[in-house]
């Protein structure tokens, strides 16, 4: 069941140059929040005011009834988020879309960019049915990581850096933890990363999921911004259908 609230920030944190943390706080008990789900929240005062812009939700906590979203500056609508302030509300429709398995034995979880956000909701969930995952961030600097010590709390985490100024220097796909073996790889991030991130799992015969970055404006599959081809249903809406598939259904 979706939701449409409006949930006062209870935090607002930068977390580096580009990337902002929020912490939303709704006034009701929070309903079930599967990983790999997102919000759609409103911006007022942007050109395209009547569509949302979706955010993955990076944690949800039921001891405070909130839910936390790791938000790119990136276009008018993020910029006009990051000047929100403490206390004030935002209206979000939540949860949306379906969600990562929580049922590999040892799942290694792969992300890039802001991308990285919804692993850590999904690798506590592991962490909560007593397996730890290994989770694999990849950036283009060091500047661009965020809440490392947090992830590392509930996973082993492997850091590729593309300048080499922190973890091993190359892609995701150059890192060393990948000669290990995984049950699967779940992964988010820009398009071509989790293209090459398949292409490895191929080689170990093991599934890849994915989460799609379209863009969900709507959330309910009524706006088509979202749609992507797929081998057995043809085009379909992220926003429902996903944002998670098997890489293997995607024509891309």
């Amino acid at each position: 069941m979706k939701y449409q609230q409006d949930l006062m920030i209870e935090k607002k944190e930068f977390l580096n140059k580009n990337n902002f943390l929020l912490i939303l706080k709704s006034r009701t008990s929070l309903p079930e929040i599967l990983p790999g789900q997102f919000v759609n929240i409103l911006v007022h005062d942007v050109a395209d005011r009547l569509l949302r812009r979706p955010i993955s939700i990076h944690d949800a906590d039921y001891s405070s009834d909130t839910i936390s979203v790791v938000v790119q500056k990136i276009g008018k609508a993020t910029e006009k988020l990051s000047l929100v302030n403490e206390g004030e509300v935002l209206n979000v429709v939540f949860p949306l879309g379906n969600s990562f398995s929580v049922e590999e034995k040892r799942p290694l979880l792969v992300g890039g960019g802001v991308g990285t956000a919804p692993l850590y909701y999904l690798a506590k969930k592991y962490y909560e049915r007593g397996i730890r995952p290994v989770v694999l961030i990849g950036a283009r600097t060091k500047e661009q990581l965020f809440l490392i010590e947090k992830y590392s709390s509930i996973a082993d985490v492997y850091i590729s850096i593309e300048d080499g100024s922190a973890g091993e220097k190359g892609l995701v796909t150059d890192n060393s933890i990948l000669q290990k073996e995984f049950s699967a790889i779940l992964t988010c991030g820009p398009t071509p990363m989790m293209k090459a991130v398949n292409k490895e799992a191929l080689k170990k015969n093991i599934p890849c999921y994915v989460s799609l970055e379209n863009r969900m404006a709507c959330g309910i599959g009524a706006c088509l911004c979202c749609v992507s081809d797929t081998v057995n249903e043809g085009n379909v809406c992220v926003c429902t259908k996903g944002p998670v598939f098997d890489a293997n259904d995607l024509k891309w």
